[in-house]
């Protein structure tokens, strides 16, 4: 049985965890299949509309949050372990200090 009917049709923020690592996904829920659920975003790209569509497992969802007239709606929310709240903080803080880059490469090919 699908777990969350309610949020079909609705722009919604899905919070879910990839490792032990907490992201984020926006756009519009389209589908719950009762083990997962599917997010759909369309945008325009060189006068050409085109959409994407994630597909997140039940297991992985941290959160769901509504964007309607009536406010924030959230659901299955679970407690994070210390370490994974630990990574979440570590990306947070290197992506409000801006780092260089996400994924260092210190042996860089050589170009002719």
């Amino acid at each position: 049985m699908a777990e969350y009917f309610q949020f079909l049709g609705r722009r919604v923020t899905v919070r879910y965890r990839v490792g032990e690592i907490l992201l984020s996904a926006s756009g519009t829920f389209s589908a719950d299949s009762g083990r997962s659920i599917f997010l759909e975003q369309h945008y325009e790209l060189r006068g050409a509309l085109r959409y994407f569509r994630w597909e997140i497992p039940y297991p992985y969802i941290y959160r769901i949050e509504s964007e309607g007239s009536t406010g924030v709606e959230s659901s299955g929310e679970e407690p994070l372990t210390d370490s994974a709240k630990k990574a979440a903080a570590a990306a947070a803080g290197e992506s409000s200090a801006g780092a260089a880059s996400v994924l260092p490469f210190p042996h860089r090919p050589k170009t002719a």
